[in-house]
């Protein structure tokens, strides 16, 4: 397969940039649970893309070493200052739209297993069901948070040639889509 492929359907999705990664290279630390836990978004509880709905931390590392290979994307979208708030929820929820748009175009010419997640507190809709008490609106468009599966964001990206930080007035959110090897995989369990 052509791996290309991959960072063609970034491109054509909206993505700023994207980088192949080998799963090898992406940093797991299940501290990065604890600091959703601790409140550090405001999402932990709050949304089916978080914990604890995403299962335990331990269990989806493990997931994220089953697959071997990773489409790592930004997005990094001007914002008027570090306090417009508005503007980084205008910018994470055009994030999630690229997202659902990179697995449309993925899916165009994959069929193998993936698992894509994305920034945290999923952003899909203006307002989680879950906060409400309701069934997920869109189960088979939801995807995990990063940080809540255990990922280094900002160390895994220094194996590649995306920036974690964009410069002054600027926000930065990444997705991952993880596949291959084609065998079946070990965890079929979904998240919500």
């Amino acid at each position: 397969m052509n791996e290309s492929l991959f960072l063609d359907a970034a491109q054509k999705a909206g993505a700023t940039k994207a980088a192949l990664i080998d799963v090898s290279d992406i940093v797991l630390d299940p501290a990065y649970y604890d600091i959703c836990e601790n409140g550090h978004c405001g999402s932990f509880g709050l949304c089916y893309a978080c914990p604890p709905d995403i299962g335990q931390v331990k269990e989806n590392m493990e997931r994220i070493r089953s697959f071997s290979r990773g489409l790592l994307y930004q997005t990094i979208r001007d914002i008027e200052d570090s306090y417009d708030i508005e503007g980084m929820g205008e910018a994470a929820a055009q994030h999630a739209k690229i997202g659902v748009r990179v697995r449309q175009e993925i899916g165009r010419f994959y069929s193998g297993r993936t698992l894509h997640l994305s920034c945290g507190g999923c952003h899909l809709c203006p307002r989680c069901a879950k906060r409400d008490g309701l069934s997920c609106r869109m189960p088979d468009l939801v995807m995990p948070a990063m940080e809540g599966m255990g990922v280094d964001v900002y160390k895994t990206t220094l194996s590649t040639n995306l920036k974690y930080i964009n410069g002054v007035n600027t926000v930065t959110y990444f997705g991952l889509v993880l596949f291959g090897p084609e065998e079946t995989p070990k965890h079929t369990q979904p998240y919500i």
